[in-house]
């Protein structure tokens, strides 16, 4: 089931495909679901696009002219592109799907797919990223200073809010109880958090301006 946005759908989405009717067809479509499409005829005048705005999402044929797609794919590490790259093809093979999620595609879908299928994934991996780059924790509050917090420790502290010993942590998320521990020290560093219990008050509390009392 894709995940529900955790946003305005309004975000931009660029099409990547020399195909001038696969472009207006996906674009169609994502209007409709209420995305902002922009459609690429070639690798190029989307890589210039990318240096003066930056999408939500890229929906990417890797078979294109000049510059093929997983030169593309290419070009977006060594930028650091950081929104999620869906990867199309109408000859997927095993080699080439490797290749593109070796080179940053966050999916490869073999054409012809259902309309419901590409919006499904641009869903799920537009919320994923937004969950990311924010700072999004599973089950805590919209804390202040989530953002600093790298995505291993996030998985710690989740965990940790949960109740869960430095050994469970540690069977939960493949690592040693000592390397949960000394995330653990880092979350608190970073949070100001002085125990355990006032890291939990900080976690737990919604992310709300902090009001200077009028009084004194």
């Amino acid at each position: 089931m894709a995940q529900k946005l955790p946003f305005s759908v309004d975000v931009p989405i660029f099409i990547v495909d020399d195909d001038s009717s696969v472009r207006d067809a996906l674009s169609l479509l994502l209007k409709i679901e209420g995305f902002l499409p922009r459609g690429f005829g070639d690798g190029f005048s989307f890589l210039e696009a990318v240096q003066e705005a930056v999408p939500a999402c890229v929906v990417l044929d890797i078979n294109l002219p000049g510059r093929s797609g997983l030169e593309v794919l290419d070009d977006l590490s060594r930028l650091k592109f950081p929104p999620p790259v869906i990867v199309i093809t109408g000859q997927a093979d095993i080699a080439m799907a490797v290749a593109a999620m070796k080179s940053g595609a966050r999916d490869v879908l073999e054409k012809p797919f259902a309309a419901n299928v590409l919006i499904d994934r641009i869903r799920d991996v537009v919320a994923a990223h937004h969950r990311l780059t924010n700072g999004y924790i599973e089950g805590l509050a919209n804390f202040p200073g989530r953002e600093l917090l790298t995505s291993r420790e996030r998985d710690v502290l989740s965990q940790v809010a949960r109740g869960a010993s430095n050994k469970e942590a540690g069977r939960r998320l493949g690592i040693s109880p000592r390397t949960i521990e000394v995330h653990r020290a880092r979350i608190m560093d970073k949070l100001g958090a002085k125990n355990a219990a006032d890291l939990m008050r900080i976690v737990l509390s919604e992310s709300t301006p902090r009001s200077r009392s009028s009084s004194g």
